[in-house]
């Protein structure tokens, strides 16, 4: 009887300890969650700086993105900006996500085969879009979010372009899960600086940019409009160029980019 009770003892020891356990780990998580959100937003701000080359070590992300930063949501098929009082619990500034908005009824839509060189099936019919100003209050340059499939994940990233609407001013993943020293090598600095300068368009409009298998050859014409492969990586390295000429095609932000043109034209 003695060692039946010891048994039952441990046992309900081990529950209470599970119990216990369990509410500490709940409490913990609803605590943290408001931190962890915070700190999520403050990454992505922080992405969309370093892609308008206005991040630097030590400085408040969140005043640096509200003095130089100008954030508004595009309709993709039309290029006009949709007014905040269109925004709605799903389409929003403040909570843009675009997986939650190419999931849903009405601001997603499907991607043909065909066009959907970016291998994400859906896009959101609307995108934020981040605007650079300078000191004058005049736009100094555009950030787009783009993302797309590699080798073993979905890449979200910015490209920036200038004024112009055909120089790239910057370039950033801010999250994937490619293979670390291959192409992971997205966040490799010195590759992300090769785009700065590239042009994305040539004079007449026509989607240039491409990221090549192997290295540019500079001496040649194309050099401008191309980017070194990944080493050892040629499955990222195509699905980086298929995302980025996806997003900066007629399917992504050309009615957009074309609206502003037509608008500084005017």
């Amino acid at each position: 009887m003695a060692k039946k009770d010891s048994t039952t003892k441990t046992i309900l020891v081990a529950l209470g300890v599970c119990f216990v356990a369990s509410i500490l780990v709940s409490t913990a998580a609803v605590e943290l969650k408001p931190i962890q959100e915070n700190n999520k937003k403050l990454d992505l701000l922080k992405n969309i700086l370093a892609a308008g080359d206005l991040y630097q070590e030590g400085i408040d992300i969140n005043k640096t993105f509200e003095e130089k930063v100008s954030a508004q949501i595009v309709d993709l098929n039309t290029g006009n900006v949709i007014p905040s009082t269109e925004y709605d619990d799903v389409l929003n500034i403040e909570n843009f996500n675009v997986n939650v908005l190419a999931s849903s009824a009405k601001w997603g839509e499907d991607i043909t085969a065909t066009d959907d060189i970016a291998g994400i099936k859906r896009k959101p019919t609307a995108m934020a879009i981040y605007t650079v100003m300078d000191d004058s209050n005049s736009v100094e340059k555009y950030i787009l979010p783009i993302y797309g499939k590699g080798l073993w994940s979905t890449l979200y990233g910015f490209i920036a372009l200038d004024k112009d609407l055909h120089t790239i001013k910057g370039f950033t993943f801010y999250q994937h899960g490619e293979t670390p020293g291959l192409g992971g090598e997205v966040d490799n600095p010195k590759w992300k600086s090769q785009w700065i300068g590239k042009q994305a368009y040539d004079a007449d409009g026509n989607l240039k940019i491409e990221v090549i298998k192997g290295i540019v050859d500079q001496t040649s014409d194309k050099a401008k409009y191309q980017i070194d492969g990944l080493s050892g990586s040629t499955l990222t390295t195509r699905g980086v160029n298929n995302l980025v000429r996806f997003w900066l095609s007629e399917n992504g932000y050309g009615p957009f980019l074309n609206k502003l043109k037509g608008d500084n034209n005017g």
